[in-house]
């Protein structure tokens, strides 16, 4: 197996089991129709949306924070805690204590298989969907766009030989297993808005270059120093790897890739951040 064979195959990999998108549409639907019993005509709507929507959400067993964004479009009039509170109200009579919590500006819900992420929202005419901001400074509304990011991942998808999606999966994964350095959405997005082209015209034909580009272009100055650390790494073994390739040594080349990218279960989370 080749270095560029082995990501694909993480990447191909690296999507939700039949058995999981089933558990989670049955708790989907649980959950919708427990919030239209407990707030009724209170809400104008309700919709799943983010990376499980996107395909780019990752199975549990390789980001183990892998989770369901789900928003809640209420009639509007109030602060956005008082929406979080009214959320907490819900789950707290509708599911146990120990699978809720509140991060600002969501409330999380944790089921056995997967988490959701409860987002209040209001709509208005002129600004469309607003969220809480999520600086928690300030109890005020943001406008958003929560299909912005699919169609941006569409395009971007389409114009480079549809490698764009199994590089954000592979990317994640490579978040997940060292310890979540960058936020996820956050990342997702840099990947997105990236330029892979060669000159601006010919678009990439292989996934392990445009994995090997992303992450020679991740900043190392002014960042978090773990998140230096790990970007180091990463450029590290990606120039052995290389070095490696190009002196035809493609098993030594391929051993060395897993050290970045490891098998899915097969290296401990203590050792991949150690």
């Amino acid at each position: 197996m080749t270095v560029s064979s082995y990501l694909k195959e993480i990447a191909d990999n690296a999507v939700l089991s039949v058995a999981e998108k089933d558990s989670i549409v049955r708790s989907e639907v649980a959950l919708k129709e427990r919030l239209g019993s407990h707030f009724g005509a209170d809400i104008k709507k309700q919709f799943r949306f983010g990376s499980y929507d996107r395909g780019t959400i990752l199975p549990r067993v390789m980001d183990q924070n892998s989770d369901v964004d789900y928003m809640i479009v209420f009639e509007s009039g109030f602060r956005p805690q008082t929406y979080l509170d009214k959320l907490r109200r819900f789950v707290d009579g509708w599911y146990t204590k120990s699978q809720i919590s509140q991060s600002h500006p969501v409330i999380k819900l944790e089921l056995n298989h997967i988490r959701f992420e409860l987002v209040p929202a209001i709509e208005t005419f002129f600004y469309g969907l607003s969220i809480p901001k999520k600086d928690g400074t300030e109890d005020s509304w943001i406008s958003t766009d929560p299909k912005d990011a699919n169609s941006l991942l569409i395009k971007k998808n389409g114009e480079n030989n549809y490698l764009i999606k199994p590089l954000v999966r592979l990317v994640k994964y490579w978040n997940a297993c060292n310890g979540y350095v960058y936020d996820s959405f956050v990342l997702e997005t840099e990947v997105l808005t990236y330029d892979y082209s060669y000159l601006g015209f010919f678009p990439p034909k292989d996934l392990k270059n445009c994995f090997f580009e992303f992450m020679k272009s991740r900043p190392e100055l002014w960042q978090p120093q773990r998140r230096t650390e790990r970007v180091q790494k990463a450029k590290k073994i990606i120039g052995e790897v290389r070095s490696l390739e190009k002196s035809g040594q493609w098993a030594a080349a391929e051993e060395e890739i897993r050290k970045l990218i490891p098998p899915v279960g097969v290296v401990s989370r203590r050792s991949l951040l150690g």
